[in-house]
């Protein structure tokens, strides 16, 4: 039997097969994961070329306030791995606020340092990496993430991503006359490019940040050899 998207042979006893870490699904707010829709097909198709190897970490992309960072440390603490988050990395490393090194360098001078920082983290192992809102922007940092981990878009509505960012002063690009288009604005250009990067796609809405990271760290360890680790702690 083959699968009927990707035409790779596998168990009829094993309907969800993995080809090294690259799968047909995604959660869907409400419901269980499910098989994933034909445009997250697409996108596993083009990635597959790029898998995450065996470095075991984990990379969470997605727009601010989708919950990365709270994401990152719940699934690190539940597969045992060391968590990092790229910007406060660039905080400790300069000393200064990141809409500090916005104002003083500019967006591109901020750039320059992400990249900088995310080429030395993606050499780390065993890791859960939260990424900053724009780290995608860059070609060259979209193929560091999604060849050296499993990039995972955490994905949610404009509305949920307005909620949790509406009273943030700490969002350089939202400090705009209309900082909800603005939020959109930046959606609509980001989103593509999260979904050409990830590996998995997580809609992050309505689930409480625990559940949600409970999920993708059974999903993780059911096809990444971390099941002894975790099949205690996820119900």
């Amino acid at each position: 039997m083959r699968c009927k998207r990707c035409r790779i042979p596998q168990s009829e006893t094993m309907p969800e097969h993995s080809h090294t870490r690259l799968w047909h699904f995604r959660y869907n707010v409400g419901m269980n994961p499910t098989i994933a829709t034909d445009a997250f097909d697409n996108a596993v198709g083009r990635n597959a070329e790029n898998k995450p190897g065996d470095s075991g970490n984990i990379f969470l992309v997605g727009m601010m306030g989708a919950g990365k960072t709270t994401i990152a440390k719940l699934v690190g603490g539940l597969l045992e791995k060391a968590v990092y988050d790229c910007d406060r990395e660039i905080q400790k490393r300069t000393g200064v606020s990141i809409p500090v090194i916005f104002e003083i360098e500019g967006e591109s001078g901020f750039r320059k340092r992400e990249t900088e920082m995310l080429t030395e983290l993606v050499k780390s192992r065993n890791i859960v990496l939260a990424t900053g809102g724009g780290a995608v922007l860059s070609r060259e940092n979209r193929e560091m993430l999604r060849c050296n981990g499993t990039v995972v878009y955490l994905r949610a509505t404009i509305d949920d991503l307005w909620r949790r960012t509406r009273q943030d002063k700490n969002r350089p690009l939202l400090q705009t006359p209309d900082p909800r288009m603005k939020l959109a604005e930046l959606y609509a250009q980001r989103d593509p490019l999260y979904r050409e990067t990830a590996h998995i796609i997580v809609e992050s809405g309505k689930r409480s940040a625990r559940n949600l990271a409970q999920l993708l760290a059974q999903q993780l360890s059911a096809c990444s050899g971390f099941e002894r680790m975790t099949e205690n702690r996820i119900k």
